[in-house]
């Protein structure tokens, strides 16, 4: 058997650009709270693959998707509002 150890570097280059930037950490900073509301939320559905609902999953599901679409609005108005730039208030 013959091992591909001495090939490894050939298969999956380690290369200091694999890193990710400070501007890509930056998103995933900014999209943070989006990501947290969408775990929630799937969340909320994996504990329904097995049981049905109850009146409380109906509410936690309703709030968990409350969450996610005030984060998406969050972020689509911090995004806007880092495009333009001059606008009146």
């Amino acid at each position: 058997m013959k091992s591909i150890a001495a090939l490894q570097s050939i298969v999956t280059p380690w290369s200091d650009g694999l890193e990710p930037s400070d501007a890509e950490l930056d998103a995933i900073e900014q999209e943070m709270p989006l990501i947290l509301a969408e775990v929630e939320l799937l969340d909320a559905l994996i504990v329904l693959l097995d049981r049905t609902a109850s009146e409380f999953d109906g509410r936690r599901i309703r709030r968990a998707h409350n969450r996610v679409l005030a984060a998406r609005r969050d972020a689509a108005n911090r995004a806007t509002g880092m495009q333009v730039s001059g606008d009146a208030a």
